[in-house]
Formats: C-alpha cells, sequence, structure tokens
C-alpha cells in the first residue's frame, strides 16, 4: 500500500520589521508576511527591500517562507511603481506576494506566486474557485467563517492552501469592505491607512435622539483566540495558521508565535506522520508562552462554531488591553493602596481600573510590599474596585532575557581513506598520507562531502572522544549534531586543527547546498472559462480603483464597473452603500435580537454616534448581518 504524503502545516507569523521577522522564525514560525516599502495594508509597517532580503536569507536556511503584503488599492499612477517593487521583492528571493488589487495580475511582473488577501474578502465558495481559477495559489479567508464555511470552501478548492486566522485583533467588518474610516476621516483602511473608527466611544440612539447606551465601545471587539480549535481547523481544510499584528512589538510575536508552535507540534507528533510542519528545525524557547499575559482585550473564538459565543464578541468598556484580575482595594491613600490580591505582583507591573465613569484607567505600579501597592502617580480610587494586571513585567523580562534558538540537526559521518588503493577505511594506516573524509547531511534532506590529504598517525591514547569533541562544535551556526559516526581507528591520530576546519569546510558547503536547492514556487496560469462571483456587474465593494484592474475584470465578463470610493468623485458619505458590512450584531451582543421579545423594547432604527460621525445600522435578519451606513 502506498503511504499518502504527510500534510505540511504552516505558522504564519506577523513581522512589522525585520529583526521581528528573524525573531518569529527563531520562535519556531515556519513563514513570516512583512510590509513592502509601499502598498501594504500597514503603512506604519513598511520595510525596504534589502531588510526584507535580510529576512528572506535567514529565513529560507530553515526552509521557512517569507510572503510580501502588497495588499492595498492600487491607483493609476502607481502602478508602474508596484510593478518595479514587485520586480525587487522577486529578486530579493520573497516566496509570494500577498495582494488585493487584481491589477497585478495584468502588470509585467516575474512569475512570483500569489496569495489573495484578507482583502479580497474572501467568504464563499463560488469567490474562493474564481480566485482560485485565475491564478493565486492560496486564499486568505475572512476571519468570519465558520468551520462548515471553511469545509464547503476547502470541497470547492481541493487543491488550492487555505490560510485563516488564528490569533490577534479583529476587524468587526469584513476586511476590504470597510469605509467607514474613509467615510469618517478621508483615511482608507483599502489604502493601509486605517483610522480605527470602530474603538472610538459611541452613543446608541433611536432616530428622535435618545441615547439608549451612552459613550461604549459598541463596535470594539475582543482579540481572536483560537488555540483550543486548531485540529479542528485543519480537518476543515486550513493549512496555515495565521497570527495577526503587524504593528505588535518583538515580545508579543515572540510569545505568540512560540504558543502556537507548541500546538502544532503537539498535533504533529499525535498525527502518525498524516501532518508535518512547513518549516525545519528545532526550538528551544528559554521561556514559557502564555497568550493570556500578552496583550489582548479579552478573547473570543469568533464565528467559528458558527454563531456567536454566549460569552460575546465585543469589548464594549475599553478598546485597551485591561489584562487579568488581580484583586481588590481596600483603601487608596493617593501614592498608597491596600489591596486584597490574588496573585503576586512585581515592581513595574502595569495595573488598571475601571474608575467612576466607567473608562479604564491605567498605572505603573512603582513598588509593592506586601499587600501595599505604591503606584507612580497619586492615584483616587473607591475601595471595592477590581485591579487587573496588563502588563507582567517579570513575564516580559524572561521574553526579552530568554536565548531563543532554533537549530537544524545534523548527522556527521568521519572516516580515512588510503591513498595507495582508495578502498575506504584502513584501521592499519598509520604513519602513511592518507585522506579524511567528512560527511553531512541535515533534517533538510541536504548533504555535502569534504576531504583533507594530511599525514595519519598513530596515537597511544584513545582518539574518537577528543575528535568528537570537536566536531561537536557547532556554536556560531545554526546547526546542531544529532549524530556522529566515526569511522576512523581509535588510535588514529587527526590533528585538532586539521578537524576543525573539515569541520568548517563541510559547514559551508552544507550552506551552499541548502541555498542551491531551495525550491521556489510561481504563479499558477490564469483560465477565462469561469463566471465572476457576483456576476457581470461590479459595485463600490469590488474594490476596483485603476485601468488594469478594469481590464481584468472586463476580460472575465464584467459589462459595468461602478469604480472605488476612494477614486470616485461622488462624495462617500452619500453613496448608497454600506461603509461596514459586519457579521457581528449589535442587537444580539446586547440581548436585543430582533428574532427576540426582549428586541421590542428598542426601536427598529437605531444609530451610532461619536463627535461628528454618525452611523445607521440596519440590521439583516435572514443572513444575520449588520450593515452601517454613514449620515455624517
Amino acid at each position: 500500500m502506498i503511504k499518502k504524503a504527510s500534510i505540511p502545516l504552516e505558522l504564519l507569523a506577523p513581522a512589522r520589521n525585520a529583526d521581528i521577522a528573524i525573531s518569529a522564525i527563531d520562535a519556531g514560525a515556519d513563514a513570516v508576511y512583512i510590509g513592502a516599502s509601499s502598498h501594504g495594508a500597514r503603512r506604519a509597517a513598511a520595510n525596504s527591500v534589502s531588510e526584507i532580503g535580510r529576512v528572506v536569507d535567514y529565513a529560507h536556511r530553515f526552509r521557512a517562507k517569507v510572503y510580501a503584503t502588497v495588499n492595498t488599492i492600487i491607483y493609476d499612477d502607481e502602478l508602474s511603481e508596484v510593478e518595479s517593487l514587485i520586480g525587487e521583492l522577486y529578486r530579493a528571493g520573497v516566496d509570494a506576494l500577498i495582494i488585493q488589487d487584481m491589477a497585478v495580475l495584468r502588470l509585467d511582473i516575474p512569475p512570483i506566486e500569489l496569495h489573495a488577501s484578507t482583502q479580497c474578502d474572501i467568504r464563499d465558495p463560488r469567490k474562493a474557485k474564481f480566485l482560485a481559477d485565475v491564478g493565486f495559489s492560496r486564499l486568505v479567508l475572512a476571519r468570519e467563517l465558520s468551520l462548515s464555511e471553511i469545509s464547503e470552501i476547502h470541497s470547492a478548492v481541493p487543491s488550492t492552501p487555505l490560510e485563516a486566522f488564528i490569533h490577534g485583533a479583529l476587524c468587526v467588518s469584513y476586511s476590504g469592505d470597510c469605509r467607514a474610516s474613509f467615510a469618517a476621516t478621508g483615511r482608507s483602511a483599502n489604502r493601509g491607512e486605517c483610522s480605527q473608527v470602530c474603538r472610538l466611544p459611541f452613543d446608541l440612539t433611536d432616530s428622535e435622539g435618545n441615547v439608549l447606551i451612552k459613550g461604549k465601545h459598541l463596535l470594539s471587539l475582543r482579540d481572536l483566540n483560537r488555540s483550543n480549535a486548531i485540529p479542528e481547523m485543519v480537518a476543515a481544510g486550513v493549512s496555515s495558521f495565521k497570527i495577526e499584528g503587524r504593528l505588535k512589538d518583538e515580545a508579543y510575536v515572540k510569545n505568540t508565535v512560540a504558543a502556537y508552535s507548541r500546538i502544532l507540534d503537539r498535533l504533529v507528533d499525535e498525527s502518525d506522520g498524516k501532518y508535518v510542519r512547513q518549516s525545519f528545525g528545532s526550538v528551544r524557547h528559554g521561556f514559557t508562552p502564555s497568550l493570556e499575559k500578552a496583550f489582548n482585550r479579552g478573547f473570543t473564538p469568533y464565528f467559528l462554531s458558527g454563531k456567536a459565543p454566549a460569552k460575546g464578541i465585543a469589548s464594549i468598556s475599553s478598546p485597551k488591553a485591561t489584562g487579568l484580575k488581580v484583586g481588590v482595594v481596600k483603601e487608596c491613600r493617593g501614592k498608597e493602596i491596600i489591596a486584597r490580591l490574588e496573585v503576586s505582583l512585581s515592581n513595574g507591573d502595569g495595573l488598571g481600573y475601571y474608575n467612576k465613569s466607567g473608562i479604564f484607567t491605567g498605572f505603573r505600579l512603582n513598588r509593592i510590599d506586601g499587600d501595599r501597592l505604591f503606584p507612580a502617580l497619586p492615584l483616587s480610587i473607591a475601595p471595592g474596585t477590581m485591579l487587573y494586571r496588563n502588563r507582567d513585567k517579570e513575564f516580559d523580562d524572561a521574553i526579552a532575557s530568554a536565548k531563543t534558538v532554533r537549530t537544524i540537526g545534523v548527522d556527521m559521518v568521519l572516516r580515512t581513506i588510503n591513498d595507495s588503493d582508495g578502498n575506504g577505511a584502513d584501521d592499519s594506516l598509520m604513519d602513511n598520507k592518507g585522506r579524511v573524509v567528512l560527511e553531512i547531511s541535515d533534517e533538510r534532506g541536504c548533504s555535502a562531502s569534504v576531504y583533507m590529504n594530511i599525514a595519519l598517525q598513530t596515537s597511544v591514547t584513545p582518539q574518537k572522544a577528543p575528535r568528537r569533541r570537536i566536531l561537536d562544535k557547532l556554536g556560531g551556526t545554526i546547526y546542531k549534531v544529532r549524530r556522529i559516526v566515526d569511522l576512523a581507528g581509535d588510535d588514529c591520530f587527526i590533528p585538532a586543527s586539521a578537524l576543525t576546519a573539515l569541520r568548517r569546510e563541510a559547514v559551508d558547503a552544507l550552506n551552499r547546498a541548502a541555498s542551491a536547492t531551495y525550491a521556489f514556487s510561481y504563479r499558477l496560469p490564469e483560465r477565462f472559462d469561469m463566471e465572476l462571483p457576483g456576476g457581470n456587474r461590479l459595485t463600490v465593494h469590488d474594490n476596483v480603483s485603476n485601468r488594469l484592474a478594469m481590464e481584468f475584470y472586463k476580460s472575465h465578463g464584467a459589462t459595468e464597473i461602478a469604480p472605488a470610493v476612494e477614486i470616485s468623485k461622488a462624495d462617500s458619505r452619500k453613496v448608497e452603500a454600506p461603509v461596514m458590512t459586519t457579521r457581528y450584531c449589535l442587537r444580539k451582543e446586547m440581548g436585543k435580537c430582533l428574532k427576540d421579545a426582549a428586541g421590542k423594547s428598542w426601536p427598529e432604527r437605531l444609530y451610532l454616534v461619536s463627535g461628528s460621525t454618525r452611523l445607521r445600522l440596519e440590521f439583516d435578519c435572514r443572513a444575520c448581518r449588520m450593515n452601517l451606513f454613514s449620515e455624517r
């Protein structure tokens, strides 16, 4: 019976810069995604091509991949700039581009692999099949999808790898289909400039202006955490597991990667060969990861089960990281707080509490003495107030000081050859000229062989242990010895200097072999015999912002194309299309669903108001969606 090939699983980490990318790889990432110098969906996380090249050089040693984000919409006068950028990224060795704008498929670019960004708003099998058929090698799914919906897409495109988010901040709107920031501030999320309108405090009002809820963060969601659902996601067809956080710091990325890498390792170990990790190497983290201790607004699995979790989705009280409960205030005397603590605290911890107005307020703990806390500034906190820790100084220090190391396992074979007959190992060859051969191979499937001609001598003391110590010295490299087979005689003396030189030559040769055998994937061909997933009329939801994108869609049958709001001459506030479409329903979150009796206590027409921003809410109960329209 022919055994099926193992399915490679990928842990995909975010990287704000090259140093964080390398740290993520060291912590166990199988791939990283990093913003290019322009046109990335996080403008504040842009990187030069040379810096991305530095990441490529490091990542490829472990067969880890590097994906560059060029996933904003593109304007006509920028097409040549993007074309040049993609050429540079290709020459730097980037494995794939994550893109949103279909104009890229009409640019004159090298055959680099293309991934359809989550900004493409892939939420059904028809859209997924269309994108796979036009040449995308991977589809990044909408965060809102359930396991059954993911499985349906996998069935529609069984040969196309699916990527899904597992951790980090959530956009309340379907990604790529949000214009709230642009309508409110002129800054477009589809251009990498999201102003995060969804994190603002809003008043919920009726059509008469009566306030039903005042000053709450009604669109601010908790952070995604699917650490308990990885096996189910794999079974549904996901093969790449993505951590959000291209604006996060190194400690956050290192911690989350370490946590999820261990989860994937356990899954692989228990799979009896069904699954493997996409990259190679063993990791020693040097710290114990904890998702709960990292920045988070509270956690949610989102709609993975197919419905909103009973505990809710939103972080209505605050858009900040509140952290874990640590105790209750008994008395506050300005710069001294007496508290009943549930956990041990450390000097330098970040603590917080909800003040009388319901606003989360943070402070730094300068010093702790038993149950007495000494904040950096005087405070006035009412007795009975719950305290939270949103920065664990001891944990952060452990991550910062940890010597996280990733190594590739190697095997070595050492032998001698008699120059006179060349018939292999010859223990009787002493005091004659001979050849010492060192063969080296690794878990990546790479190998090399080097040799040196020297005068072999007989030793009166055993030599295998000293030789092993010399061959085992791989510090300063990414390699770690798994096994050494020493076929040279135990009384064969090989000078330490010769053996050291041989080891270094073998490592250099192995590096060259690994570089020469790195396998790239390339862009898939584009088919033209399929229908557009949404019909021949394209709307503002399709984000068409340039002539080449229009050409692309026309070549696939589009007969009418509405331009993206970013280039439309019409006032975006007057466009009769939602500025946000969400699977999150405010009524359901607040226990006021129109399908329930409790929902009747609220009027059907509702508004969210924050300063000059006014959003009209409409509820599509049949599809269980909420649409928001700008009425600024």
